[in-house]
């Protein structure tokens, strides 16, 4: 039993036996390490490229989705702490198929961030040290790898530390960039002609906007990892509810202040997809070797990124053990209390992955990425129908943390996150993320009913 900070009340923490070695700053740091990562360091030159100097919009319109999403995952997370998580809700809400399903495509999409995060790590360490880089992704893996076997605390620790890193990198950037946008760096006055001097603001026009969000969605998705990890942390409750309300306003002002200011300081027609953004700033700045200090923190990034993977993933696959979904022998813990064998399967999966990259860059790992890219998407409307459904069967003593004008809140959560959805699939170069990820669900859910059906056999009865 788990006593709530402050509350006096007791709440059952479904944690299967593994050790609460979490804090509650490792908690809080593992949600915003999950929101920030490549995909604002690099990502968001793609962004910027294709929607303009507006493009700080279509970061506060995602933000606002990310964080309704926390909310409702919070509230849930908070009347029921789980290692489950969003599954486990899935679960009770929807029926067996939704928790079998939901689960196996989490786990299916972060063991391929492993190896996508390896991959990058790996391309970022060979400006340094000249070798294969599927050596160094395997380098790479293989010491998150230990970190992850050692306990859950030496992984809050490493996580804590990463995740640290880039805060205070992009919170440095921001107080730099402003004090250089307003006119308080040496040589320069304020100036905010660059919103408006290269086309306008919108120079691609409105639907600009909404192509770009689809982009910036995959960037911001993680935070929910930290309710998975609450459930090891010594104050789960209270846990969950300190990092779902960090998320919300530091999101905002990381995300949207950086993108803002980035497109004050730079042109946005002089800023290259797959480029970083930030180098181009940081030179304007004057910052002397930007490109290195980028790469060092992108390299941080990748690394919390895929330290996040392995964690995820492997607790991911010891709850559907545990469930009788996935074979038995994997929710055996070590001396340390660390589901071992879990962490080691998902992480050679993810191996597989870097090997495919290096064999077939552009068929193989193409494929896979691209099957794996709206999945989360999918996860996220489940656990959002699910907390809409549960609400109304939770008693209102266990609802310390509540989602904000319920149910509209919570059904324009849903609503949005399937126009995303619709929009993956208007996309001509993402509509293939689309249809990928249907078809995972569809062949998930086929092999749900074959295993359903086995069961059955085998009972003599009907599950119910």
């Amino acid at each position: 039993m788990v006593t709530a900070k402050g509350k006096g009340k007791q709440m059952t923490n479904t944690d299967y036996g593994l050790k609460q070695g979490l804090r509650n700053r490792h908690v809080t740091m593992i949600a915003l390490g999950g929101i920030i990562g490549a995909g604002l360091f690099v990502g968001s030159g793609s962004v910027i490229a294709a929607a303009g100097p507006a493009a700080f919009i279509s970061y506060l319109l995602a933000g606002l989705v990310v964080v309704l999403a926390m909310r409702m995952l919070g509230e849930m997370a908070v009347a029921n702490p789980s290692t489950g998580s969003f599954v486990d809700y899935s679960r009770k809400a929807l029926g067996e198929w939704a928790g079998f399903c939901s689960g196996w495509l989490y786990w299916y999409v972060w063991v391929i961030v492993v190896g996508f995060e390896a991959v990058a790590g790996a391309a970022i360490v060979q400006y340094w040290i000249d070798l294969p880089l599927w050596v160094l992704s395997l380098v790479l893996m293989s010491a998150l790898t230990i970190s992850n076997l050692v306990s859950v605390t030496s992984f809050g620790e490493f996580e804590f530390w990463f995740a640290g890193i880039k805060v205070a990198a992009i919170a440095v950037f921001i107080v730099l960039a402003g004090a250089f946008a307003v006119g308080l760096w040496p040589g320069h006055s304020l100036d905010f002609s660059n919103l408006t001097s290269h086309g306008g603001f919108l120079p691609n026009g409105v639907p600009s906007l909404f192509s770009a969000i689809v982009v910036v969605m995959f960037a911001m998705m993680g935070p929910e990892i930290a309710t998975i990890a609450a459930a090891e942390s010594t104050d789960p409750v209270f846990s969950v509810s300190k990092a779902t309300k960090s998320v919300i306003y530091r999101l905002i002002v990381f995300y949207v202040g950086a993108i803002f200011l980035l497109a004050v300081i730079v042109p946005w027609n002089s800023i290259k997809p797959g480029e970083s953004p930030f180098v181009a700033a940081m030179n304007v700045l004057g910052i002397p070797y930007a490109a290195n200090v980028m790469n060092g923190l992108i390299l941080v990034a990748v690394l919390s990124c895929m330290n996040s993977a392995i964690f995820t993933s492997s607790r991911m696959l010891f709850v559907l053990a545990r469930r009788n979904e996935a074979p038995s022998w994997l929710v055996k813990l070590n001396k340390r209390k660390v589901p071992a064998r879990a962490i080691l399967v998902s992480t050679f999966v993810g191996f597989l992955s870097v090997i495919a990259a290096a064999i077939s860059p552009d068929t193989v790992f193409l494929f896979l990425l691209n099957s794996s890219g709206a999945l989360i998407l999918f996860v996220y409307l489940l656990m959002c129908i699910s907390q809409i459904i549960l609400r109304r069967r939770t008693p209102e003593k266990d609802l310390t943390l509540k989602m904000w004008f319920f149910p509209w809140l919570s059904i324009l959560t849903v609503v949005a996150i399937t126009m995303i959805l619709v929009l993956i699939g208007l996309g001509a170069e993402t509509r293939s993320q689309l249809f990928l990820g249907l078809a995972a669900w569809a062949a998930t859910f086929a092999v749900f009913l074959i295993r359903r059906r086995i069961l059955r056999s085998r009972a003599g009865t009907a599950l119910p």
